[in-house]
Parts: structure tokens; C-alpha cells; sequence
């Protein structure tokens, strides 16, 4: 090989790794988003659940409260 060959092969191999290395961030960039947005949907589902049994609760404790007198 000569030394332009040579030269040529190493940036050929080094252009190789680096758009390895940004196909790779861009897929955990977007791991990382998929990830957040799983866990903002979870934490909206458990908000709403809690709120759901608050009403409930406050509800039958009013329930509890003028209820027929013993």
C-alpha cells in the first residue's frame, strides 16, 4: 500500500466510527425521550387514580357525616 492509500484507509475508518458513534447517540437520544415520555404518561395515569379515590373518599366521608343520626 502506499502511503496516500494508507492515509485514505484510516479516514475512511475514522469517518466509519464517527457516524457509527452518531447513529448510536441519535438512538439513545430517542431512547432517552421514549423513556421520559413513558414515565410522564405513568405518573399522569397514578395522578389520576389518586384524585380519583380522593373524590371517593371525601365523598363518603360526607356521606358518613350526614347520614341518618343513631
Amino acid at each position: 500500500m502506499t502511503n496516500s492509500e494508507v492515509v485514505r484507509h484510516r479516514a475512511e475508518a475514522s469517518f466509519k466510527k464517527k457516524e457509527l458513534q452518531v447513529r448510536q447517540s441519535a438512538e439513545a437520544a430517542a431512547d432517552y425521550e421514549a423513556a421520559g415520555r413513558a414515565v410522564e404518561k405513568n405518573t399522569a395515569r397514578l395522578k389520576a387514580l389518586r384524585l380519583a379515590k380522593e373524590e371517593r373518599d371525601r365523598q363518603a366521608a360526607a356521606a358518613k357525616k350526614s347520614g341518618p343520626p343513631h
